[in-house]
């Protein structure tokens, strides 16, 4: 495959790449709905294989946009407000500052650090036994936020920063999820207003997005049915598995 304008999918002649972008958006969701994020990550690596990045990352946009909406709607009496007191404030310099680094700069070459940052988190995490892991403070919300708004707005997904905070806050895994969809929503919605204010977002990326919200649908819902089944140490277990497998590939 190669890079292409991600406008092919449009036309017939170009079904395959349709059809691949249909596929990685089921699983990115149905991830994002099993362990309550990942979806822009995954999404915006596999669809980068073929189109560009930024052409890639605003329609991804859209559909965490739609994702945090439905998953937050469906959890929203188990969301941790209180949580969010530190962490929407950092996000929002986040996510300015990462907005202007993806329009002025190659945002790939930008990933080392966060490879690090993943592994070492897991390898941290993965040491002790969930009980043992230590309760951070709530200041802890403001620069792991910041980063997560970075992170997202370069790459598409702010998950893993937050994962991490979420973590070590001992939030169980139905609040983690519900307290993560308000976090992305909130930085979903301004970033839309920053992509359109330096051109990253138009009506062509727009109508890529609406055409993929019926599989990132479908994702959500064969996800969420995992979700609920799942113990409490398990989804622990998927988390740091899915973090560890992002911090490969930023490292690599």
């Amino acid at each position: 495959m190669h890079n292409i304008h991600i406008l092919y999918i449009l036309n017939t002649q170009y079904w395959q790449y349709f059809l691949y972008s249909a596929f990685v958006v089921f699983l990115a969701f149905y991830v994002r709905a099993t362990i309550g994020f990942g979806s822009g990550l995954i999404s915006v690596s596999l669809l980068s294989l073929v189109f560009p990045i930024k052409e890639v990352v605003p329609v991804v946009l859209i559909l965490d946009l739609v994702g945090s909406v439905l998953l937050g709607a469906y959890d929203f009496s188990h969301i941790k407000f209180g949580e969010l007191t530190w962490l929407f404030p950092g996000s929002i310099i986040g996510l300015i500052v990462g907005t202007f680094i993806l329009a002025d700069t190659n945002a790939q070459n930008v990933t080392r650090f966060l490879g690090v940052f993943i592994i070492s988190y897991v390898i941290y995490a993965t040491t002790f036994k969930p009980e043992k892991l230590p309760i951070i403070r709530k200041f802890w919300a403001f620069p792991l936020g910041m980063l997560a708004g970075i992170i997202g707005s370069l790459y598409g997904g702010g998950g893993p920063p937050l994962v991490a905070y979420l973590q070590l806050r001992r939030v169980e895994k139905r609040a983690f999820r519900a307290t993560f969809q308000v976090i992305a929503l909130l930085d979903n919605i301004l970033r839309v207003f920053t992509y359109l204010s330096v051109g990253l977002l138009n009506i062509k990326l727009f109508e890529i997005a609406v055409i993929l919200i019926p599989f990132a649908g479908i994702g959500l819902f064969g996800g969420n049915k995992l979700h609920l089944k799942i113990s409490n140490e398990l989804f622990l277990r998927l988390t740091l598995s899915f973090l560890f497998l992002i911090g490969i590939k930023y490292l690599i």
